[in-house]
């Protein structure tokens, strides 16, 4: 009888360790995937098409900009980025850190130009099913 109790327990403790996994792995799949930034956005940054950035604006959007800040509608915000993108042509951009939650996501990355290189900062909200960019900021990076 004690032999039994030994495989029951043994049996359990398996299930619960199985189980356990099964649910962390599921989760941490689940947490990835709500903080992946699409992949055209970070092209759009790269390539300094804001054209194709636009897609991704919301109706409004907050950009801060070489010591302006305000709250812009979608086709002025985009005419703001193209400017700047005249003006600072992209060479590379690369994501150093994204995260967020399943209403907003956000990310934080390095833009190299031709004549300087920024901090670049943007948030993400969801309006219905899509998430939209709210809030642009590029800073000149002083990292050296």
């Amino acid at each position: 009888m004690k032999g039994k109790n030994y495989n029951i327990n043994e049996m359990y403790k398996k299930l619960f360790f199985s189980s356990f996994f099964l649910v962390l792995t599921l989760a941490i799949s689940m947490a990835q995937e709500q903080t992946r930034i699409p992949p055209e956005i970070i092209t759009a940054f790269r390539t300094g098409n804001a054209a194709d950035m636009s897609r991704y604006l919301n109706s409004t959007c907050q950009i801060m900009l070489q010591g302006k800040e305000d709250f812009y509608k979608k086709n002025v915000a985009e005419t703001i980025l193209k400017d700047f993108f005249s003006t600072y042509r992209p060479r590379e951009f690369i994501v150093k850190h994204q995260g967020g939650t399943s209403d907003a996501q956000y990310a934080i990355g390095n833009l190299r130009t031709e004549k300087n290189n920024f901090r670049v900062y943007f948030l993400l909200k969801k309006v219905g099913s899509d998430f939209l960019i709210h809030q642009i900021r590029i800073d000149p990076d002083e990292s050296k």
